[in-house]
């Protein structure tokens, strides 16, 4: 009986080492994950220029009157963007634009048109949108026509303003931004006269 006990026991072991075998051969090991590669970020670095439209609202002055220039503007800049890491951004641009805000003071034609600057920029990135501030110099243009008075002058002055850019492709911005220029005073006609001026601007430009 002891005999035939063992032989049953070693048939038992012989069919369950069968099945785990079987078991073993057909069971297929787990896949490995997939490595989901993510998409590449944004990067502002690199050369651009663009387009401007926008309206101005300017102040001038002098001993003789106070007057609102306010007006449409149409302009175009460009510049530069370096990506130093962080989602830090620093560039330097410059931008050329005109004035209609001609008025017209005791009988004389009186205009700023055409301005410029050239602004450094400080920018936080936030993939496609930059948030940037900018500050520099500015110039500006003015000129008398009229009542005896033909004249113009070049002003000289600062800008300081903010806003934001927004790539709606790999290689094209869009941007709006608030800016005040304060173009110091000139001489038109032996009067002295200030100028300064609040800007909102929107533009579209393209990255090289």
């Amino acid at each position: 009986m002891f005999k035939t006990f063992l032989l049953g026991s070693a048939a038992a072991m012989a069919i369950s080492t069968s099945a785990f075998a079987a078991d073993a051969i057909y069971e297929a090991p787990a896949e490995p994950p997939v490595a989901v590669e993510s998409a590449p970020q944004f990067s502002w670095a690199g050369g651009y220029a663009g387009i401007l439209t926008g309206y101005g609202w300017g102040d001038g002055s002098s001993a003789t009157f106070d007057e609102d220039f306010d007006g449409a503007r149409f302009g175009g800049f460009v510049g530069y963007n370096w990506d130093l890491g962080n989602q830090l951004v620093v560039g330097l641009e410059g931008d050329l634009n005109y004035d209609w805000n001609e008025e017209t003071v005791a009988g004389t034609d009186i205009n700023s048109g055409l301005n410029w600057s050239a602004r450094a920029r400080v920018g936080y990135a936030m993939d496609r949108a930059l948030l940037f501030a900018a500050g520099g110099y500015t110039g500006s243009n003015i000129s008398a026509d009229g009542a005896g008075v033909d004249d113009d002058d070049t002003l000289h002055g600062w800008t300081i303003g903010g806003g934001v850019d927004y790539a709606v492709t790999d290689r094209m911005f869009t941007r709006i931004e608030y800016r005040y220029n304060d173009f110091g005073s000139g001489d038109l006609g032996g009067a002295d006269v200030d100028f300064d001026q609040h800007v909102v601007n929107v533009g579209l430009a393209v990255k090289f």
